[in-house]
């Protein structure tokens, strides 16, 4: 899984980068400060299961602090996206071009309106951040369809010709956005029926919604509206959200902030907190003892944390519906083979069956696949068993 941080220059996608993965990467207030796409990892928040069986556990895939299990995902940061980049305009291609592979894409707006629509820093509340919402879609959109129109004639050859299914031919076409067959057949299937024309006599604006569509169903989009501690910021929220756009408010610094300082046992904070406790006052001079109560009058006490947390998780477990799961060698210690309690958690999709999880694990694993065992029923699990949150189960082979 790979999230892609999208969105214009100078909005905060690189201090979100860094808030996530606390990797040091170039943040200044300039366009273009982004130049090859940075990656890295952040995690997911969810409740581990530690607690309901009163266990200390070893994890070995993730890390488990106060009963919070946090689980790795990839995150990454592009270069800032400009108008007409499909095009090739500015660093478009490249940008373009990083974000192939992402299942997911978080799109940061500067929701302060204090960037116009090439980054540059201008007046607080002169900017409306709906402009960049729809100029960021329609981006993606002309980009698929760039590919998809340039490979057309030869998708028609395909199917003609060769008589390759036309779901198949856009498939082999397009194999580098990591799409599915199903997900091009939805969206074939949309574009058939709100046409109502056979693809074969497809112009420019069917090949435009086909490819609108396909980027909905493949990588869908959820707005991070960064730089909520501004008033009118706020208010631009509120706005947003009463249109109907998936946004969730965040404060990208705030979170940055609180994590480098968590990370020098300054405050006690964990990613997701609603709350922050300062435990070492006299380490901070005013100026930051300063910058931690603005954090906590502008943002913990408007969106009750910083949103960021939120935000990723809200991506993984709502957008992209993945589910964890447990798995381990022997059921009643819930250990592997080294004796390591509850060693991994694995973020699956919805619908995932028993045998997919053990090739997901080892490709000898789901070779040998016998049975399943749930470790609080104790109940056998057949192969094709489909996986529920927080399941915890013992994989047994021949």
């Amino acid at each position: 899984m790979e999230l892609g941080i999208v969105g214009k220059p100078n909005v905060g996608k690189s201090t979100l980068f860094s808030s996530l993965t606390l990797t040091n990467v170039p943040i200044a207030n300039y366009p273009f400060t982004t130049i090859e796409p940075n990656v890295g990892i952040g995690y997911v928040r969810t409740k581990c299961v530690c607690k309901e069986f009163g266990v200390n556990d070893d994890p070995k895939n993730s890390y488990c602090i106060d009963g919070n299990r946090f689980i790795p995902v990839k995150i990454v940061d592009t270069a800032g996206l400009v108008p007409d980049a499909w095009r090739g305009r500015g660093l478009g291609n490249q940008f373009l071009d990083s974000i192939s592979k992402s299942s997911i894409l978080i799109h940061v707006i500067d929701l302060s309106g204090s960037t116009d629509e090439e980054g540059r820093p201008v007046k607080p509340g002169s900017h409306d951040p709906e402009i960049d919402i729809k100029f960021l879609e329609k981006e993606i959109n002309m980009w698929i369809y760039s590919i998809i129109k340039r490979h057309w004639p030869s998708i028609i050859k395909l199917n003609k010709m060769h008589k390759i299914d036309v779901n198949q031919a856009i498939y082999e076409k397009l194999s580098g956005l990591k799409l599915t067959i199903n997900q091009i057949k939805d969206a074939v299937e949309e574009t058939i029926k709100s046409y109502n024309s056979n693809f074969e006599n497809w112009r420019d604006d069917e090949l435009i919604f086909l490819a609108k569509k396909i980027r909905e169903i493949s990588k869908p989009i959820i707005i991070a509206g960064n730089k909520i501690d501004y008033e009118i910021a706020q208010k631009n929220y509120i706005h947003l959200k009463n249109l109907g756009y998936n946004i969730i408010p965040i404060s990208a610094v705030a979170e940055l902030v609180l994590r480098k300082l968590a990370v020098k046992g300054v405050v006690h904070y964990l990613p997701g907190d609603s709350s922050f406790k300062v435990l070492d006052p006299s380490s901070l001079d005013s100026k930051q003892l300063n910058a931690l109560k603005k954090i906590r009058e502008s943002v913990f006490n408007k969106i009750n944390g910083t949103g960021v947390q939120q935000l990723i998780n809200y991506a993984v477990f709502n957008l992209l519906g993945y589910i964890v799961v447990y798995p381990v060698k022997d059921p009643n210690k819930l250990t592997d083979g080294e004796g390591n309690i509850l060693p991994d958690a694995f973020l699956v999709p919805k619908g995932t069956t028993l045998r997919e999880l053990a090739y997901m694990i080892h490709t000898d694993l789901g070779r040998k696949l016998l049975f399943g065992i749930d470790v609080r029923s104790k109940l056998r699990l057949k192969n094709n068993y489909i996986l529920k949150n927080n399941d915890v189960l013992s994989i047994v082979t021949a």
